[in-house]
């Protein structure tokens, strides 16, 4: 998968085509890790066969949590979407059948929304400019309106000139007949949007790139994905900045690579006006609900999307191209338009709630999620971090400063999918598979062990596992199905913790 971030260095400005032109408008898995392995290319994460592979930029692995052998590590680059392995031998497999999502942290068809009666109606699917370059896109955007308002203003003087020859109709200006009620996308849009801050982050060395972020709460911090600040994380600048125009210097308070979450705080912001938005509940969220997204595709600000929620518990591994290890999701999926530059940004139901983060979308420019090689536009699959999950992450965040993973202590393969996650037979450097006196060595399970179940969830690969362990905490009780010498056995697993990303 790709992640939506964003922006890449501005390459000379594009100049405007003259004469008349047509308008043109997913290492390591839950509490397991993989042995290691010689080091694996710069790819994305092979993924499972039943969900589409994502990608989404993450600092660093997911660390001892279970992991395959060779699971990919390194730090995302906030500015391309895309997965690279790690230092592991072996490289996170991407999910086949997962999404593939991009940073920035996608449409389809339309149904009546639950407010107002009206349909969402989409504009016509316009091939997206393939570009990493936000500032080129920024030049031929600009050089399009130019264009248009010459346009518009010999259009003007030449009815001038004939106005008897005038066939338009006047509209009736009735306002009401455009249904903008609060519980209507333009009114949630118009509430929502002041909360809703564009990131600029530029890294130590002049790398950088843009994605999106929301007000959290009354203290004024900001969350967001980690692959939208990562580059900026260690002595970079990053900013922020408001519907109407104000920019503030921001800090990271803190930030989790394997779940791609990052909370921020604005820097002398006493006159800023910090409006949280309200917090949904991912866990009722129901397929075919409608979705709102607001982000920053392209540099775009205030741009808002709207779709419905296509798929519920998607496993989805994502990479941002730039070395990182993988992080984990079992994501919402929307057809909503999301593109790089929306990452960080919110998934919000019919109410207005933000029911997830926009983390990441599948690409079809390399049949993969997006990656650097030629990251391509929504084409309406689009991966949310669910807010349940995003709002736990951030609560330790704000608190420590570090992410704590719930994790069963044991190393499972990473490229096998569609049988259930298999525990290696050595982990690695020659450690434990199952971690001594840990969760799953109490619980009876050992090297070779294949778990196919978690609860009542199918397990079919090494990232199905760990996403779906991060959706719960420590200290959580849940049930393993797992396969021995073709026998199936049970056994109910308490998970531990680690803190901090490896």
């Amino acid at each position: 998968m790709s992640t939506e971030n964003e922006g890449a260095a501005v390459p000379p400005e594009a100049t405007p085509p003259t004469g008349p032109q047509p308008d043109r408008a997913p290492a390591s898995g839950s509490g397991a890790q993989a042995p290691h392995a010689p080091a694996a290319p710069a790819a994305a994460p092979p993924p499972p066969a039943f969900a589409p592979t994502v990608t989404g930029p993450v600092g660093g692995g997911p660390g001892d949590q279970d992991r395959a052998p060779g699971s990919p590590g390194h730090a995302p680059n906030p500015s391309h979407p895309g997965g690279e392995p790690a230092t592991g031998a072996e490289q996170t497999a991407q999910i086949p059948a997962y999404a593939t999502a991009g940073h920035g942290s996608s449409g389809g068809g339309w149904g009546q929304p639950p407010y107002g009666g009206h349909p969402w109606g989409a504009p016509p699917d316009s091939p997206a400019p393939k570009r990493r370059n936000g500032g080129l896109i920024a030049a031929v955007l600009v050089a399009a309106l130019v264009a248009g308002g010459i346009g518009g203003g010999i259009g003007f003087w030449a009815a001038g000139q004939n106005d008897s020859a005038s066939t338009t109709v006047s509209a009736t200006g009735d306002a009401g007949a455009l249904n903008r009620k609060p519980t209507s996308v333009a009114g949630i849009a118009q509430k929502a949007l002041p909360s809703v801050v564009t990131i600029e982050a530029q890294g130590a060395t002049g790398e950088g790139g843009t994605g999106t972020g929301f007000i959290y709460d009354k203290q004024g911090h900001i969350l967001t994905n980690n692959h939208v600040v990562a580059s900026a994380a260690g002595g970079g600048k990053l900013t922020a900045t408001f519907s109407n125009g104000k920019k503030y210097d921001a800090e990271v308070v803190g930030n989790a690579q394997g779940y791609d979450v990052a909370v921020l705080k604005l820097k002398n912001a006493s006159d800023a006006t910090l409006n949280p938005l309200p917090l949904g509940r991912s866990s009722h969220v129901q397929v075919g609900d409608a979705t709102i997204a607001i982000g920053a595709p392209f540099g775009l600000s205030g741009t808002v999307t709207t779709g419905i929620i296509s798929a519920k518990d998607r496993p989805v591994a994502s990479s941002d191209g730039g070395g990182s290890s993988a992080s984990y999701m079992s994501a919402l999926q929307t057809d909503a338009s999301i593109n790089p530059g929306n990452s960080g940004g919110p998934l919000m139901d019919a109410a207005g709630n933000v029911i997830g983060i926009n983390s990441a979308i599948q690409s079809a420019g390399n049949g993969g999620l997006g990656g650097e090689s030629g990251q391509s536009g929504s084409i309406g699959l689009g991966f949310a971090i669910p807010i349940d999950q995003a709002k736990r992450v951030a609560q330790d965040l704000i608190k420590t400063g570090k992410p704590v993973y719930p994790q069963i202590g044991v190393q499972v393969g990473m490229r096998d999918t569609g049988d259930g996650a298999t525990i290696a037979q050595t982990g690695n450097n020659g450690s434990d598979a199952v971690t001594p006196n840990g969760p799953a060595d109490k619980a009876g399970l050992q090297p070779g062990d294949t778990i196919t179940k978690l609860d009542d969830t199918v397990i079919d690969s090494g990232p199905t596992l760990i996403s779906e362990i991060w959706q719960h905490k420590p200290g959580d009780t849940v049930t393993l199905t797992y396969k021995r010498a073709g026998k199936e056995h049970t056994a109910k697993v308490t998970l531990g913790q680690r803190t901090g990303d490896k």
